[in-house]
């Protein structure tokens, strides 16, 4: 049997990790959600979006397993930094994170609150279901409107949040799904990034779950990667999200890696 795409990576993987393809998996999710502000510390992102409350967008991501050295003194540079952003830090942990700064973070009252599963399918071979098609909208401002309220964010982030899509280099399309009498049901993201297609910020409305109008709009998005050139997909989800991750596995996705984000606990 021939194996391509996400299938020949998920067979590299050791049991440490697959690094080369965590970094590249990293290298296109930053792409896909740009924080506004990024700066680098020896390997450390230091990520920071004022606008916008999104951890991925406010972390910092330690990007080199060897790069541990003065930990305290550069944790303590990153809290300032967020500071003067009225922001909380942040340490978002990947299989490229050193293990003595865990360490040393652990030792100095900091504990992983949220884990998140990063997952991929090969594209090349999936079976897609025969479903309504949904095609891509290219209007920034109808989208963010849809996704605010799929989402049932605060509508003043609206103009971070134009920002970010705007600041995405790769192609990207923007899926809607909406009711003349009752408005959005449903807002993805995906964005072609090479052979790779990221799934993001997928939601659909409340009332709406478990109608199949999830199906038909991930559906819409594989297919449009996949014609547009891509091989494989990923996608980011909360390993507590249980009814995602059934969606996600019914078409093929498989995870490769975890991450976790970390934080200080109060009085610590």
């Amino acid at each position: 049997m021939v194996t391509i795409g996400a299938d020949r990576l998920m067979q590299a993987i050791s049991p440490h990790g697959n690094l080369p393809l965590v970094r590249r998996l990293e290298a296109v999710g930053f792409r896909a959600w740009p924080a506004a502000s990024v700066v680098y510390d020896g390997s450390w992102q230091v990520r920071l979006t004022g606008g916008h409350p999104s951890k991925r967008l406010n972390c910092v991501v330690p990007l080199d397993p060897s790069d541990y050295r003065d930990a305290a003194i550069r944790i303590e540079r990153a809290r300032k930094r967020f500071e003067h952003y009225g922001r909380p830090l942040l340490v978002r942990e990947t299989p490229l994170a050193p293990q003595p700064l865990l360490e040393a973070l652990r030792a100095d009252g900091w504990a992983p609150f949220e884990t998140v599963n990063v997952m991929t399918a090969d594209l090349a071979g999936l079976e897609l279901p025969d479903t309504i098609s949904h095609l891509p909208s290219h209007d920034i401002g109808r989208y963010i409107d849809a996704s605010l309220a799929v989402h049932e964010e605060d509508p003043a982030i609206k103009p971070a949040l134009a920002e970010i899509l705007s600041a995405i280099k790769p192609p990207t399309g923007l899926f809607i799904a909406e009711d003349p009498g009752n408005g959005p049901l449903a807002a993805m993201l995906c964005v072609q990034d090479n052979d790779l297609a990221g799934i993001l910020s997928f939601a659909v409305a409340p009332d709406r779950r478990r109608q199949g109008l999830g199906t038909e709009m991930l559906t819409a998005a594989l297919r449009w990667a996949r014609i547009s050139g891509a091989r494989t997909a990923w996608l980011q989800v909360d390993a507590s999200n249980a009814s995602a991750l059934s969606l996600y596995h019914r078409f093929g996705f498989r995870e490769v890696y975890r991450y976790h984000y970390w934080r200080q606990e109060t009085g610590a």
